[in-house]
């Protein structure tokens, strides 16, 4: 399986379908829009699973930037990994997880984190970044407005 990074109008929105899989409360007018504030302003990366078809979508993405924390230092964040339902089983966010990995090692990083939804949907994920290495090391808190 190949990686690329989209960097394309064309490009995002074929990685669109994938990533609205996971981010269900957007259209594909807003995820594109924010996708673009985010690599303009953030640092954002959007990296995806090339298909065989240039027409069709992308089976898998990941979002990711860089971060620097006081807690763990130079950080790749993992902001988004998402399959469309059709490719899951098939390897493909172990491919990426595989990609960012090795982009932080390349880049100096100290960890990879993510944070994950807590609920039945996204065991199989959970397992996922276990079977990668990753380890649950804190609760996420968040204050909406």
């Amino acid at each position: 399986m190949t990686t690329a990074i989209a960097q394309t109008d064309a490009e995002i929105r074929q990685c669109l379908p994938a990533m609205l899989a996971l981010r269900q409360h957007l259209n594909p007018d807003q995820a594109f829009d924010r996708i673009r504030f985010q690599q303009v302003n953030d640092g954002f990366v959007l990296a995806y699973v090339k298909g065989n078809d240039t027409l069709e979508p992308v089976p898998a993405v990941v979002g990711y930037r860089y971060m620097n924390l006081l807690y763990s230092g130079k950080t790749l964040y993992i902001d988004d990994l998402s399959t469309l339902p059709s490719a899951r089983g098939k390897g493909y966010a172990s491919t990426l997880l595989d990609f960012v990995i090795n982009e932080a090692r390349k880049a100096g990083c100290q960890c990879v984190s993510l944070d994950s939804g807590q609920n039945p949907a996204r065991y199989d994920a959970h397992r996922l970044y276990l079977k990668k290495g990753f380890n649950i090391t804190s609760h996420h808190f968040k204050l909406d407005f």
